[in-house]
């Protein structure tokens, strides 16, 4: 099952157990500890003074009393200390036995803050990193919905340099595809047709945008049937991607896993091959086979969408596509930055 970022009061969450970024004591404390610790009750206070406290980078697990979840599993991630003293790899154990007490336990669901992100002072950006490189690691391997659960945009950040590359990529393709927009429009026979200098949309440009292909394609013979039009169907999205993934030479695992989405979902997608999914999943997927532009631009339109400048989400993917970088966890970080719909699950 597949990774996903919310934006949410982890003490809220409806899920089998929660993560608690705690201290050695186990008592409680400030941030996320805190919060926990208040919204359980009192009795997980008696549970954890049982526990005899907890070593940096382990884990330990507590019924989830007063909160919505099943369990509470406590881990102490480090403190920062400019990163040079082992604070990435006790990080990355907080999660390795984090999740190994989710499993144990038979946990299908888990959410997690940003281990340290906190009082602890451990960067943000690497924060996040860290944690997505070790959940993705255990789920190559096992099946569960993870959340990394971001309280507020400040609790957030991608590299500055990334987001000002994003921004400025997005900012250019806006300019280019308002000038279109500005200069010309679609008349009654499908022509594109210059509108002048002008920095000023027509009434029916406003209510009725140019649509993104502004060439008519070339038509059908006059004398071909309706048969003659249906038997010339494509592939569809289901048989197109069923074909890449064997050109690929990858397992439906391996895709449906690199590509964030729920293994019920696939299966779903294989067998019915009509099947119409989301724009999102289609990308995920394009994500995931490492499809060239025109390639994810051939699979978008198999399931009946494109990609066009005058949307942000489609011009971040369109960034990260040509810039060849297809992990699909930065872009979701990126697309989380610019508060646009994530890929997967």
């Amino acid at each position: 099952m597949p990774i996903q970022i919310v934006r949410n009061d982890i003490t809220k969450m409806e899920v089998d157990a929660i993560v608690n970024a705690a201290n050695n004591t186990l008592l409680g404390g400030g941030g996320v500890d805190g919060c926990i610790h208040r919204a359980a009750g009192k009795d997980l206070l008696e549970e954890c003074r049982t526990l005899g406290g907890c070593e940096t980078g382990q884990a330990k697990i507590t019924k989830g009393y007063n909160l919505p979840c099943k369990y509470v599993i406590h881990t102490v991630g480090p403190i920062w200390h400019g990163g040079n003293h082992g604070e990435k790899a006790l990080l990355e154990s907080c999660y390795k036995s984090s999740l190994a007490l989710a499993k144990e336990y038979g946990c299908e669901t888990v959410a997690f803050p940003l281990i340290s992100a906190g009082v602890y002072r451990y960067p943000k950006a690497q924060a996040l990193q860290v944690a997505v490189d070790m959940i993705t690691s255990f789920l190559l391997e096992n099946d569960m919905l993870v959340y990394i659960v971001i309280f507020d945009k400040s609790s957030f950040q991608i590299s500055e340099k990334l987001f000002s590359d994003i921004a400025s990529y997005i900012d250019d393709k806006y300019v280019e595809a308002n000038f279109e927009f500005i200069h010309t429009r679609t008349d009654d026979a499908g022509r594109s047709v210059l509108l002048g200098e002008t920095n000023i949309l027509p009434e029916e440009t406003k209510t009725n945008p140019p649509t993104a292909q502004c060439y008519p394609t070339a038509p059908m013979p006059a004398s071909a049937s309706l048969q003659d039009m249906v038997n010339q169907i494509d592939e569809s999205f289901s048989q197109m991607l069923l074909r890449k993934i064997d050109e690929k030479g990858m397992t439906d695992a391996q895709c449906y896993k690199k590509a964030n989405v729920d293994r019920k979902l696939f299966s779903k997608i294989r067998g019915d091959i009509h099947y119409r999914p989301s724009k999102t999943t289609v990308i995920a997927f394009a994500i995931a086979l490492e499809l060239s532009l025109d390639e994810t631009k051939d699979i978008l339109m198999k399931a009946g969408f494109a990609l066009s400048h005058s949307n942000k989400f489609d011009i971040i993917i369109e960034y990260f596509i040509s810039h060849k970088n297809y992990n699909i966890f930065e872009i979701n970080e990126a697309l989380f930055a610019f508060d646009q719909s994530l890929l997967g699950a």
